[in-house]
């Protein structure tokens, strides 16, 4: 007996073998694409960068400043290409040595807001492991090296202290200025400002995360408000280490600028919560200390990571459809 199908058989057999790959193959890609983490940005230029924030002035050029020694500046017109213009202190920031210990040493994560034709920068002066800290604030009309004002010391800390002060975040809600800091220690603080001054109106410090994990890594506050929630993201476990760095950025949300904040379980920020944003991916190592402002596009989140080669500028939009932000 000879087996064998007609050519229509044969047809429709091969039709449902076809029908069959497809459907297998779009269920894997689109498990693949749900999975998938988006990678930085296309950036060019001078983009080797530690700590970044950006701010936009009132022509819609943006200013990106960075740790180092006296503070690098950036400019770009379109935030991809981006040219080093020069130091925020070209001449030294003596003020600053008694912490970080010695003479014109590198400064720490500053933090830029453009506001009523003037900059305002919050920057930090420490060394590694040492509360011996201190946060500063500066103040130019135009961004440019050499034209920025010293405002002066705004708190600092010692080993008497339970937190540190360093990674200043400044954040203005309804006209009241707010200062996010902390790294290590007991956490995430925050102190109102003056908004006449730039400099603490109170001495109350609030709590607003805190770890035990890792030695109690989390530091590199930034509060950005969108919508009704208020969302406070940090960078957890070790950074700066090249590839061997385990950085990354987590999130809490609460309704009051205060706090408090949990995560997208529920689980309070004082407690260890957070919930990720980005962490290590493909060649992406160590992404964090980390920056979110508002631009044309959206909401921006500005990062450095590293690869075998060096340090780099990370720069993506966040989608917040689901009420909790998402690295697009």
């Amino acid at each position: 007996m000879r087996c064998g199908f007609s050519p229509r058989m044969q047809l429709a057999f091969l039709s449902g073998i076809f029908l069959a790959f497809v459907a297998v193959c779009h269920a894997a890609t689109a498990g693949t694409a749900a999975t998938a983490v988006v990678g930085p940005g296309k950036v060019t230029g001078d983009t080797s960068v530690h700590d970044p924030t950006i701010c936009k002035d009132g022509s819609g050029k943006y200013w990106l400043f960075s740790t180092g020694v006296g503070l690098e500046i950036r400019t770009s017109t379109d935030r991809t290409a981006w040219t080093k213009v020069g130091l925020v202190w070209p001449n030294g920031a003596s003020w600053t040595d008694k912490y970080t210990g010695t003479s014109n040493g590198a400064l720490w994560a500053p933090d830029c807001t453009w506001l009523n034709g003037q900059f305002y920068l919050y920057y930090a002066a420490s060394s590694f492991g040492s509360q011996n800290s201190a946060i500063f604030f500066a103040k130019s009309t135009t961004g440019l090296p050499g034209s920025w004002t010293n405002e002066g010391l705004v708190t600092s800390t010692s080993s008497s202290n339970n937190y540190n002060a360093i990674d200043p975040n400044l954040i203005i809600d309804n006209g009241k200025w707010y200062l996010s800091l902390g790294s290590f220690w007991t956490g995430i603080k925050l102190m109102t400002l003056s908004s006449s001054t730039g400099k603490p109106s109170s001495s109350s410090v609030t709590s607003l995360a805190q770890r035990t994990a890792n030695n109690g890594a989390i530091e590199a506050s930034v509060i950005y408000k969108h919508s009704n929630f208020y969302y406070l993201f940090t960078s957890w476990d070790n950074c700066c280490q090249g590839t061997s760095s385990t950085y990354n950025i987590r999130v809490g949300r609460s309704s009051s600028v205060s706090g408090p904040y949990v995560d997208q379980a529920g689980v309070a920020l004082t407690s260890g919560g957070g919930t990720l944003v980005l962490g290590t991916h493909d060649n992406i190592v160590g992404p964090g200390g980390q920056d979110v402002f508002d631009d044309n596009d959206g909401p921006i989140l500005v990062y450095h990571y590293y690869t075998s080669s060096g340090n780099w500028l990370g720069i993506n939009r966040l989608d917040f459809s689901s009420g909790w932000p998402v690295v697009v």
